[in-house]
C-alpha cells in the first residue's frame, strides 16, 4: 500500500455526472481525483444514450426509405447491412470516446486511477492500492440492468443494453422483456432494421408518459408491426434449438412466445455493490443512497448523483446534479437541487417528450382545477408538407393559466418541448407562449398555437362579442 493521497474532491465514477464534478472542479482550481475501474464516459457513452440512438438512427434510416413512396420517391426495400449498423454505433461511441478520455482529464489537471474504489472510513477510499483521502467525495457510480428473478433466467444468454450493441448479427426475432422507454426505444430500432418484435409488459407500455400521448406511440408500433402484449407476466425462460421461449400468464392462462434472442429491459438497479458504504456511514437502500435535498448522504461530506441517488435517472440530471455539488463541495452555497421541471424524452418514431405533471398526476394535486390544451400535428403546415401528422402536444396549466405540465408526442418533440422546460421552470404563465411570434412553416408553431387555445373560449365567448358590436357605434 503506497503512501495517502490526500486531494480537495474524489469522484467515484466517470460517467456523465461524474465527468462533469471533475472537469469543473479541476478548471476552477480544486485538487480533483477520479476514480473508475471500468470505461470512462460510464454507461451513457458506452452501453446506453449513444449507441442506443446511433442504432435507433439506422432503424429510422430504414424505416424513411420505405416510406420514400409517399413523396413520389419510389425506391426498392432497404438493403440493411448487419456489420455495417454496429460499425455506425461503434464508430459514433469512438468520436465521442475522446472527450471522456483519461488523456482529456489528465489534461485538465484530475489525477485520474483506473480501479475499483472502496471506502475504508468515512473520509478515506482505497482503489487500486492508493489510499486516498479526501475533504469532499461524490459518488457517481450509475446504475445497470437489473434481471428479475425469472425461473430459467440464469440458463439464457439474455441481452440487455451492456451487450445488446456488441451483437454482429441482427436478430429474428426479438422478445423483449420491458415495456419502458428503453424496451420500447429497443423494440423498434430492432423491428425497423427487419427483426420480428414482440414486447411483454406486465403493466402498460410507458407508464410514466401522459396515456394520451403514449396512445400516439403504440399507434406507431401497432403500424410498424410490432406485437405488443401488456397486462401479462413472464413466469419462464428457456433456451431452445431456435433460441428462447418465454413464458407467459395472462388472465390466468400460460401461453409460450418463441423468438430467437431476448433482450430484459425491466428497469435499472443503483450500483452500490462493493463500496463498503457501511464503512463510510453512508445510508441506502436497493434503490441507490440516501441523498437530501442538496444530494449529501448521511455522511455530509459525501455526496451521491445521479443514476446512484435513485429518483430521475437520465444523463441530462447527472449533469444537473454535478453543478449543484460544485456550488456545495467547492463553494459552500446551500444549493439544493429542483426537480420540477426535469424532462425526458423517449426517442421512438414518432418521439414522446413530457416535463412537469401529466394530467393524471395535474388532477391528483389540483383536483378539477386546471386546464387541459391539445392540438393536433395534423392542423400544423409543416407537418402536413413532411407526412409528419401523427402526433399531438398536450399541456396541463391551473386555471389561472401558470403552466402545470406539457407533454409532446410526434415528430422531433424532443426539441419542440424544451420551450416548456423554459417556462415551467421560471414559473411563466401560457401567455408567454401564446404571445411569440413563431416562424412559417415550422413544427414549432403547435407550441403557439396549443397556448392561443387557452383563449378561445374567452376571446370567441358571447360577452367578447357583445363589446365588438358596443365598440361599433363608436366609429
Amino acid at each position: 500500500m503506497s503512501d495517502i493521497l490526500k486531494t480537495d474532491i474524489c469522484v467515484i465514477g466517470a460517467g456523465s455526472g461524474g465527468l462533469s464534478v471533475a472537469a469543473g472542479a479541476s478548471q476552477m482550481g480544486a485538487p480533483t481525483v477520479l476514480i473508475e475501474k471500468d470505461k470512462m464516459g460510464g454507461d451513457c457513452l458506452n452501453t446506453g444514450c449513444v449507441p442506443s440512438k446511433a442504432l435507433l438512427a439506422a432503424g429510422h434510416a430504414a424505416a424513411a426509405v420505405r416510406k420514400s413512396h409517399t413523396f413520389g420517391v419510389h425506391a426498392d426495400a432497404p438493403d440493411i447491412h448487419d456489420a455495417e449498423v454496429y460499425s455506425h454505433v461503434h464508430n459514433t461511441i469512438a468520436a465521442i470516446e475522446p472527450n471522456d478520455s483519461v488523456e482529456r482529464f489528465e489534461g485538465l489537471g484530475v489525477n485520474v486511477i483506473k480501479a475499483a474504489a472502496r471506502f475504508t472510513g468515512p473520509q478515506e477510499v482505497e482503489a487500486g492500492g492508493q489510499r486516498i483521502q479526501a475533504r469532499r467525495f461524490v459518488i457517481a457510480t450509475g446504475s445497470r440492468a437489473f434481471v428479475p428473478p425469472i425461473t430459467g433466467i440464469e440458463d439464457v444468454p439474455y441481452l440487455t443494453n451492456e451487450n445488446v450493441f456488441e451483437q454482429n448479427q441482427l436478430p429474428g426475432h426479438l422478445i423483449v422483456i420491458g415495456g419502458g422507454p428503453i424496451g420500447i426505444e429497443m423494440a423498434q430500432a430492432h423491428r425497423h432494421l427487419g427483426a420480428d418484435v414482440t414486447v411483454l409488459e406486465m403493466s402498460s407500455i410507458m407508464p410514466k408518459d401522459d396515456q394520451d400521448l403514449v396512445a400516439v406511440v403504440r399507434k406507431q408500433l401497432d403500424q410498424d408491426g410490432i406485437v405488443v402484449r401488456e397486462g401479462v407476466k413472464v413466469t419462464a425462460v428457456s433456451k431452445t434449438d431456435a433460441g428462447v421461449t418465454v413464458t407467459i400468464e395472462t388472465d390466468g392462462k400460460s401461453e409460450q412466445v418463441e423468438g430467437t434472442h431476448l433482450l430484459v429491459a425491466a428497469g435499472r438497479k443503483a450500483n452500490v455493490d462493493g463500496l463498503d458504504l457501511e464503512k463510510a456511514g453512508v445510508d441506502y437502500s436497493p434503490k441507490g443512497i440516501d441523498v437530501d435535498a442538496r444530494l449529501r448522504t448521511s455522511n455530509k461530506k459525501i455526496f451521491a448523483i445521479g443514476d446512484v441517488a435513485g429518483g430521475y435517472q437520465f444523463t441530462h440530471v447527472a449533469g444537473y446534479h454535478a453543478g449543484i455539488v460544485i456550488r456545495n463541495a467547492l463553494f459552500r452555497l446551500p444549493a439544493k437541487a429542483d426537480h420540477s421541471a426535469v424532462p425526458w424524452v423517449t426517442y421512438t418514431s414518432p418521439e414522446l417528450a413530457q416535463v412537469g405533471r401529466t394530467e393524471e398526476q395535474a388532477r391528483q394535486s389540483e383536483g378539477d382545477d386546471i386546464r387541459v390544451l391539445t392540438w393536433p400535428f395534423e392542423e400544423n403546415d409543416r407537418a402536413q408538407a413532411e407526412r409528419l401528422t401523427d402526433g399531438m402536444v398536450k399541456v396541463v396549466t391551473a386555471k389561472n393559466g401558470r403552466i402545470l405540465g406539457a407533454g409532446i408526442a410526434g415528430a422531433h418533440a424532443g426539441e419542440l418541448l424544451q420551450p416548456w422546460v423554459l417556462a415551467l421552470s421560471q414559473n411563466m404563465k401560457i401567455g408567454a407562449m401564446a404571445n411569440i411570434i413563431a416562424p412559417y412553416p415550422t413544427l414549432g408553431e403547435v407550441n403557439k398555437r396549443v397556448a392561443g387555445s387557452y383563449y378561445t373560449p374567452s376571446l370567441f365567448s358571447e360577452r367578447t362579442k357583445k363589446v365588438v358590436r358596443f365598440l361599433r357605434h363608436f366609429g
